[in-house]
C-alpha cells in the first residue's frame, strides 16, 4: 500500500484531476490511499468569505456563489451536482450564521475551511469512477481523530490508527480517496490540522496503515537546492534525510509541511516528493539516512516576513532569570521564536507572528529596552555534512562578504547554519550562497 497526496495545484481543475487519475491508475496494484487538498485557492477564498461575513459584508454571498459555480463547472458531467449544491447550501447557512454572530471563532474557522477538502475529495472520487478507477470515498472526519484545539488540532494517534485499521479492513475497492487537512474530535466536532495539513494527513494515514511509501505530489520536481520563488534554476535534490527535510520544511521549504515527517520517522516510511505535471521525474526521496553528499549543503531554505526583536538590560548583568522572564512572556502570548542570539545583558530573537508583539514589547519594557526591526528574512543552509566538513562557515561568510548579516545561529542544530538578512538582501544572499555551494 502507498499513500498519494495531491496538493491544491494538482487538483485545481477538471484537467488537473484528469492527470491525477492517470497517475493513480498506473499505481493501482499498490493499493493507493489518495489524499487531496482543496481545489486551487479554495481554502483562502473560504476564509476570506468567512471574515467578510463576520464583518457583516453581504458581498460574501456573491463570492460564495462564484466559488459554487467554479466547483459545479469543474465537476460537470460527474453526476454529483446535487451533492455539490448540498455542500454549498450548508456553507451558505454557516456564512449566514457568521453574519448574525459578527464573530469568526476558531471553531467557525475550522467549520468553514473544512469544506474545501470535503468537496474536492467528493469530486476526485467521482472523477475516478467516471475514468473507470474503482474507488471509495472516506470522510476524513471519521478516521482522523484530534483534540479540540481548533485551527491547529493535534491528532490522537492511538484512536486514529484504530479507526484507520477498522476502515481498511472494510475497504472493498483498491483505491481510497479522502480529504487532507481535516479531522474531528472524539465528539465529532470538525477540526483542522493547520495550513498545509494535507501533507500531515498523508503521513498520519501512511503510518496508520503501514504504507510502503508516502508520496507528496505537487507542482515542482521535488525538493530543490534553493527556493524557486527566490532563485529559479535550482537543482533537484535526489535524496535527503528525514532530519534535513524537517529542518528545510520548518525554515520555509514549501513542498513539505513541517510536521509531515514526524509520523513517517516513527514508522520509518520513505517519503517521496513528485511533480503531478511531470510524473516521469523521480522526484526527491526522503529516508531515515541519506547517502553521503559531496557538498556540505543539501539545500537553502528561506523564511520571509521575519521581525527582529532586540532586548537589552544592563541591570541584568551577572543576574539570573533574564532569559526565563523573556520567554515566559513569549510563551504566554503563544508566539514562537525562530532564532536566538544572547549575551550577558542582551538578547536578539526573530519571530514571524507579530500579532501579539505590541503587548509583548510593553511587558518586556518593564525591565529592559526593546527595539524592533521589521522586513527581515532568515536564510537557512541545511545539510548533515555541515558538521563534518571543515571550513563550511568560512565559505558562507566569504560568499556573503558584500551583505550585512544581522544575526547568525550555528550549533543549536547540527544540521544548519541560519542567518538573518534584510528582506531587500534576500535574493542576493541566496544567489551568492547557491553559486558558492552548488555551481
Amino acid at each position: 500500500m502507498i499513500v498519494m497526496k495531491f496538493g491544491g495545484t494538482s487538483v485545481e481543475s477538471a484537467e488537473a484531476i484528469g492527470r491525477v487519475a492517470e497517475i493513480v491508475r498506473a499505481r493501482m496494484e499498490r493499493r493507493p490511499v489518495v489524499v487531496v487538498s482543496a481545489m486551487g485557492k479554495t481554502t483562502n477564498m473560504l476564509l476570506e468569505i468567512g471574515e467578510m461575513a463576520a464583518k457583516g459584508k453581504r458581498d460574501c454571498l456573491a463570492y460564495l456563489g462564484e466559488l459554487r459555480d467554479f466547483h459545479l463547472r469543474e465537476s460537470a458531467g460527474l453526476g454529483i451536482e446535487k451533492e455539490v449544491n448540498s455542500q454549498f447550501k450548508e456553507l451558505k447557512a454557516l456564512v449566514g450564521g457568521l453574519m448574525v454572530m459578527n464573530e469568526m471563532t476558531p471553531r467557525a474557522t475550522d467549520a468553514i475551511s473544512s469544506y474545501g477538502e470535503r468537496i474536492s475529495s467528493s469530486i476526485v472520487n467521482a472523477f475516478f469512477h467516471k475514468a473507470g478507477i474503482p474507488s471509495l470515498h472516506w470522510d476524513s472526519r471519521c478516521v482522523i481523530v484530534t483534540d479540540s484545539r481548533h485551527m491547529q488540532a493535534t491528532p490522537l494517534f492511538p484512536q486514529t490508527y484504530a479507526k484507520l485499521d477498522s476502515y481498511m479492513k472494510m475497504a472493498a475497492a483498491p483505491v481510497i480517496v479522502m480529504g487532507g487537512f481535516i479531522g474531528a474530535t472524539e465528539d465529532g466536532v470538525t477540526t483542522t490540522l493547520g495550513r498545509g495539513g494535507s501533507d500531515y494527513t498523508a503521513s498520519i494515514v501512511g503510518a496508520g496503515i503501514g504504507a510502503e511509501e508516502i508520496q507528496i505530489w505537487t507542482d515542482v520536481d521535488g525538493m530543490l537546492t534553493a527556493d524557486p520563488t527566490i532563485l529559479p534554476g535550482g537543482y533537484r535534490v535526489e535524496t535527503c534525510s528525514f532530519a534535513e527535510a524537517a529542518e528545510l520544511a520548518y525554515f520555509g521549504a514549501k513542498v513539505l509541511h513541517p510536521a509531515t515527517v514526524l509520523p513517517a520517522i516513527e514508522k520509518n516510511i520513505p517519503v517521496r516528493i513528485l511533480n503531478s505535471r511531470r510524473p516521469e521525474v523521480e522526484g526527491t526521496l526522503i529516508v531515515a539516512e541519506a547517502p553521503p553528499s559531496s557538498t556540505p549543503i543539501r539545500s537553502i531554505a528561506c523564511k520571509k516576513n521575519i521581525t527582529l526583536v532586540n532586548i537589552v538590560s544592563t541591570r541584568m548583568l551577572m543576574a539570573h532569570g533574564f532569559l526565563r522572564r523573556i520567554f515566559e512572556i513569549f510563551d504566554r502570548f503563544e508566539t514562537p521564536v525562530d532564532m536566538l542570539a544572547t549575551s550577558e545583558v542582551s538578547v536578539s530573537l526573530t519571530i514571524d507572528n507579530t500579532r501579539a508583539l505590541a503587548a509583548i514589547r510593553d511587558e518586556i519594557q518593564e525591565f529592559a529596552e526593546v527595539s524592533i526591526e521589521e522586513s527581515h528574512a532568515i536564510v537557512c543552509l541545511v545539510g548533515e555534512n555541515i558538521r563534518k566538513i571543515p571550513g563550511t562557515a568560512a565559505r558562507v561568510f566569504t560568499a556573503l562578504k558584500d551583505i550585512n548579516v544581522r544575526m547568525v545561529s550555528q550549533g543549536a542544530s547540527l544540521l544548519n547554519i541560519s542567518l538573518v538578512v534584510a528582506a531587500s538582501d534576500l535574493h542576493g544572499a541566496v544567489e551568492s550562497l547557491h553559486r558558492e555551494f552548488f555551481e
